[in-house]
This record gives C-alpha cells, sequence and structure tokens, in this order.
C-alpha cells in the first residue's frame, strides 16, 4: 500500500478493516505520516509495518516488497496508489515538468505493479495489482495535459498487464476518482493562479459538473479500492473503475 495522500491513508484504514495486514509506504518526508497511519492500524487489531522508498526507482519498490513479504507474509494485494500533479499550461510546460509527473504517476506505477506480478508469481497463488488512474485518464483538463496523459498511460498499463498476466491467476485493474477535497489544494497556489479564482470558489464551480453534487471525500475512493482488493472482484481484470460522483460517464 502506497500511501501519499490522504486517500492513501482512507484506503489503508480501509482495507486493515477490512482485514488485511498493510505494509504503508511513502517518502522520507512523509515518515512522521507513514508511522502515525501504521499506529492507527495496529489499534485496528492488524498488522502493520511502514517503509520508505521512492517509487520512481525499481530497486527500492523491490526492496519494499521484499521486505513485505518477510514482516507480513505471501503479498496478496499491491496498491500502487503513489500519484502527483502539478498546474502548468501546455505552452509554459517544460520537458523536465513532464518527466516529473511521469517519474512518479507512469514509472512510479510500472514498477509496483512489475514487482508485486513477479513476487506473486513465485508464491504461485496469483493476487490482485490495483492501480491509480483517474478521470483525468479518460478528460482532458486546461493546465494538466501532463498529468492527464500520465493517467491515460495507468489505465493502458493496467490494460495490457491485465492480459500478460491472467495465465498467473493476477487480476490487474485500476481506479479513477474525480474531485477529491484534499490537502492538494491547499498546497498549490498555482490552481488558483491557473483558474483565476480562489480554492474554495474553484471547487465550488467544479463541483457543478458533478451529478450526484458533492465533492469526493478520501473514503468514497476507500470503498471502490476495498471492492477491487476482495474476492467479489475476482471476475474482473483489465478495468478501470470511475469513482467520481458521475462527471464521466463511460
Amino acid at each position: 500500500m502506497l500511501i501519499n495522500n490522504s486517500r492513501g491513508k482512507a484506503i489503508a484504514i480501509r482495507l486493515a478493516e477490512d482485514g488485511f495486514s498493510v505494509c504503508i509506504n511513502d517518502i522520507a518526508a512523509n515518515s512522521s505520516l507513514v508511522d502515525s497511519v501504521v499506529s492507527e492500524i495496529k489499534a485496528l487489531g492488524r498488522d502493520s509495518i511502514g517503509y520508505i522508498a521512492d517509487v520512481s526507482k525499481p530497486s527500492e519498490v523491490e526492496s519494499l516488497v521484499s521486505t513485505c513479504v518477510e514482516k507480513l507474509g505471501p503479498l496478496t494485494v499491491m496498491i500502487a496508489n503513489a500519484g502527483i500533479a502539478r498546474v502548468k499550461p501546455v505552452l509554459q510546460m517544460t520537458d523536465q515538468d513532464i518527466r516529473g509527473i511521469f517519474d512518479v504517476n507512469v514509472i512510479g506505477v510500472f514498477n509496483c505493479y512489475s514487482a508485486a506480478a513477479k513476487q506473486m508469481i513465485k508464491q504461485g497463488s496469483g493476487g490482485k495489482i490495483i492501480g491509480a488512474a483517474s478521470i483525468a485518464a479518460y478528460k482532458g483538463s486546461p493546465g494538466l495535459s501532463h498529468y492527464c496523459a500520465s493517467k491515460a498511460a495507468v489505465r493502458s498499463f493496467t490494460q495490457t498487464c491485465a492480459l500478460e498476466l491472467a495465465p498467473h491467476k493476477i487480476t490487474v485493474n485500476s481506479y479513477a476518482p474525480g474531485i477529491v477535497d484534499t490537502p492538494l489544494w491547499d498546497a498549490d497556489d498555482k490552481v488558483a493562479k491557473t483558474t483565476g479564482y480562489s480554492k474554495e470558489e474553484t471547487l465550488k464551480r467544479l463541483g457543478r459538473n458533478i451529478a450526484l453534487g458533492r465533492l469526493s471525500v478520501p473514503e468514497d475512493v476507500a470503498k471502490c479500492v476495498s471492492y477491487l482488493a476482495s474476492p467479489d472482484s475476482d471476475y474482473m481484470t483489465g478495468q478501470t473503475l470511475i469513482i467520481d460522483g458521475g462527471i464521466v460517464m463511460n
């Protein structure tokens, strides 16, 4: 389980409530958050460990998986939740801007898919690999062309990996959140500069496009991931489930 934001925390807590032992991973700057979530999971009576790894580096992800197996037992579910977003108009974008997003959102997801698949094949009992896409995989958004492209790549990776890993009884799916009210909006004042509105007004305007009439909260996404990690989704693979309150209707 990769926990880089409040959505990741909600997913980790929900999976613990579902009965999973959970390995929490993030970068070193968020180590205190990792420790906090591990403590919450242990308070629920489930086993949990924290780990620090940069998902854009294959060797670190491989070490993450091996440590998880050593401490918690066989790997049955991998959640590749790590992701970043930066707002920048396409005409101001540089190749470094694109590489920065793709290193985490695409290469990071690939590293997690690959390391998890190798471990699951070694174990010989199948498993579930789940990645973080977005409605940005289906719908472009001004100022987010590199982010949208990265999430479309996650969706495509998911489909092809599902085909290649099916003979090993490994399912590969992803989830596509919509507009989630998380601290990300507070951390990036470029949102306001790009849209011309404050965070509150931006979210209000975005919310008008949601059929159910409210922004998503992290727990909405966690419920979807819970399903993908459960036996109820055993006959589903290669799919990206949209959980956005009715913005994109597929």
